[in-house]
């Protein structure tokens, strides 16, 4: 029997996975994981050489490396868009560091409960709306 996720569930993760970034909690974002997990990422390339990321222990370790170089790290919860059928949840955000803000989504999915796979995406800085004329 399987051990598929709500579509609640789902939601639920995108909420606490923020919340364990913003607090630093590396082991509580890694909790959810499958040990042979793959997470894709364009700044996992620049950090480690390549953008692909097997197995849990070095996504662990790539994501203790980042943390280290991402000062004031802070992420916004815009939206989260999740398919019980699919098992997948997208999760919309604004990731802040360093000074800088910029919209990001993450892809996860799912397979018996266990997080098997995430790629991170990442658009546009956040700039400060400009004002209308009066």
């Amino acid at each position: 029997m399987t051990n598929s996720l709500t579509r609640e569930a789902l939601i639920a993760h995108a909420t606490d996975w923020i919340t364990a970034w913003n607090t630093g909690d590396l082991e509580s974002v890694l909790a959810p994981w499958h040990e042979d997990g793959i997470f894709v990422s364009p700044v996992a390339a620049l950090i480690t050489g390549a953008g692909e990321i097997r197995g849990k222990s070095r996504l662990r370790a790539y994501w203790r490396a980042a943390l280290a170089r991402a000062a004031g790290l802070h992420f916004t919860l815009l939206s989260a868009h999740a398919d019980a059928g699919t098992q997948s949840l997208l999760v919309h955000y604004v990731s802040a560091t360093s000074g800088r803000r910029v919209r990001a989504a993450e892809l996860m999915v799912f397979s018996d409960g266990r997080q098997i796979g995430g790629e991170a995406f990442y658009g546009a800085e956040v700039t400060p709306a400009p004002e209308l004329p009066a």
